[in-house]
């Protein structure tokens, strides 16, 4: 009796009103498309949805709606592996050599390594020309031999750097070890013992199946390309919604997929990593999860053990930093104070907009900085880096709330004051 007073009062002290006026100003400023969901005990107390599946298309999105989720997908490959360790298919100390051997210092690289990314192996989706290719599909052996042609960063178990390749590795080698495609294991071992109906590995996107494109926001929402799903595989080809999430983590942090004695090691954190989770605090609150991000769609989980409270979000479009709703979902969940966001409605005018382009570069930073324009919007591009869109906030301000960058002009002078985490950067116009 009394916990379920204590979960009823949980829920009458939930603001769920404000919680819905926060998520109205973003829908109505266009500032986010996506679901999220949360919940205490094991129980649903909040979900909501805004945006749609397809922009231009009247089907609003709901808490059935899928999306790709990213690198979320890593913990559910790590917990397949663990999955595997315990049925004594691997051993966590194991080197990669036997199934891997053109993989640099595969003789060094165990299972374990390859897990919590202390492997060194370089990641394979930071390479330069990675965008050129990654909507074509790759076998197996291209994308071994992609990656092995990366080479390494640093010697195995020295330090601790996050790469894809770790988890595409792991991928293939579930494969080999079960003799199962990754698809039929995550079906097998997770989705259908859990009931996630909406969780599977994603293929061409489908918005008949209730599944949401992604979008970038220039003028409105600009649709960007899809990965082939070959690519990313259990590095970041899940496709899931926020309660599927929500009902995998909690299973699994409580030890109902894998035994808890192979969740410790998991949760285990050394240099910021565990085994395809991370530590993720909130206030003095801490939680175990993951992020994710995968063309345009962005997600983040969380689940704190303590509080016995989870929290999932995917999107398929934003224009403000996730990170910001997050905290916002949260603060509301822990009655920590936040506000409902007031956003600029300053409009450049028309060819406004050319007295800003060009190419800049810093005496600070080795790095330059073209802006360029589609219409109205200005874009931003740092050499090796894809562009991005800015904000008109006032006359020559800007801003990218994604990555929490403003950018002042002085177009007088050619100059572009670059300001983000607390630093400040000159670029003069070349």
């Amino acid at each position: 009796m009394l916990l379920l007073v204590a979960m009823t009062a949980f829920g009458q002290d939930f603001d769920t009103n404000k919680l819905d006026a926060y998520f109205d100003t973003l829908a109505k400023n266009d500032r986010f498309m996506g679901s999220v969901a949360v919940s205490k005990n094991g129980e649903l107390i909040y979900t909501r949805s805004v945006g749609f599946l397809e922009a231009g298309n009247p089907k609003a999105a709901d808490d059935n709606t899928k999306y790709r989720i990213g690198s979320i997908s890593k913990p559910f490959t790590a917990t397949l592996i663990m999955k595997a360790v315990a049925e004594n298919k691997l051993r966590l100390d194991q080197t990669i050599d036997n199934y891997f051997p053109t993989i640099e210092n595969a003789a060094e690289i165990t299972v374990n390594q390859l897990l919590n990314h202390r492997s060194g192996i370089a990641n394979f989706t930071s390479r330069p020309d990675y965008l050129e290719w990654h909507t074509q599909p790759k076998s197996e052996e291209e994308l071994v031999a992609i990656i092995a042609a990366g080479g390494s960063d640093f010697e195995p178990d020295t330090k601790a750097s996050y790469s894809n390749s770790n988890y595409v590795l792991l991928t293939y080698l579930l494969e080999k070890v079960f003799a199962k495609p990754y698809a039929s294991l995550l079906d097998e071992y997770i989705a259908q013992p859990l009931g996630l109906t909406n969780t599977f590995v994603g293929t061409a996107i489908e918005p008949a199946n209730n599944e949401a494109r992604s979008y970038r926001a220039l003028d409105g929402w600009a649709a960007e390309p899809e990965t082939d799903m070959s690519i990313p595989l259990g590095a970041g080809a899940v496709i899931s919604t926020p309660t599927d999430i929500i009902r995998f983590g909690e299973a699994l942090l409580t030890g109902n997929i894998i035994p808890a004695e192979s969740v410790g090691p998991m949760k285990t954190i050394k240099d910021s990593y565990g085994m395809g989770l991370f530590q993720m605090p909130f206030h003095e609150k801490q939680a175990f999860g993951h992020s994710g991000g995968i063309d345009g769609f962005h997600s983040t989980w969380r689940y704190f053990p303590e509080e016995r409270v989870s929290f999932a979000l995917t999107s398929n479009g934003t224009a403000m930093n996730t990170n910001d709703i997050a905290v916002a979902v949260l603060s509301a969940v822990f009655h920590k104070p936040y506000d409902i966001p007031v956003f600029s409605n300053y409009q450049l005018r028309e060819g406004e907009v050319q007295q800003y382009l060009g190419v800049y570069a810093s005496t600070q930073l080795p790095l330059k900085m073209t802006i360029t324009n589609e219409g109205n919007t200005l874009l931003a591009q740092v050499t090796g880096q894809p562009s991005f869109p800015l904000e008109a906030t006032a006359k020559d301000k800007f801003k990218f709330d994604q990555a929490g960058v403003v950018i002042e002009f002085d177009p007088v002078k050619g100059l572009l004051i670059l300001k983000q985490n607390g630093g400040e950067f000159s670029f003069t116009r070349e």
